[in-house]
């Protein structure tokens, strides 16, 4: 990836809906050329896909719950029924396998704590675990879903 690359992968990570003629001109580029980056960062799976960003309280899913989880089964069928079942979940957005104590964290969406312990009590029938810690945040101070592009 050039500069000229990594300013589109800034621009379209703004917005997704730009225009191919907007994008050009702001990285200097005619129309033709410009779509053909997009089309082969797209192809080479720098862009994933294109979304729209939704408002989580207006979907009803305003309150976010970060779930430490430590299981005491480190075994590959575990994981893949692990990994099964939180895919099941439109709830948890996120699931990350950790370092450290915690062995998985997942960011839950949902309307309130009750709707919160729905999916936790179909989450430990689902698979078993050892241990869960849910944290409710309180705030959200900063998101953001664009990554960081390096030398633009």
């Amino acid at each position: 990836m050039d500069i000229i690359d990594k300013k589109l992968v800034e621009l379209l990570q703004q917005d997704a809906t730009m225009p191919v003629a907007e994008l050009a001109q702001r990285v200097n580029l005619s129309q033709t050329p410009c779509w053909k980056r997009v089309q082969r960062l797209k192809e080479t799976g720098v862009i994933r896909a294109q979304v729209a960003l939704c408002d989580p309280k207006k979907l009803g899913v305003g309150t976010t719950v970060f779930v430490a989880v430590r299981t005491n089964q480190h075994t590959e069928a575990w994981a893949q029924d692990f990994t099964r079942a939180v895919q099941d979940f439109p709830e948890i957005v996120e699931v990350y396998r950790m370092s450290g104590e915690t062995d998985y964290l997942l960011r839950v969406v949902v309307s309130d704590i009750d709707d919160f312990d729905r999916i936790y009590k179909q989450l430990i029938r689902a698979v078993p675990l050892f241990d869960v810690s849910s944290s409710f945040a309180m705030e959200q101070i900063k998101y953001s879903t664009a990554l960081p592009v390096r030398g633009t």
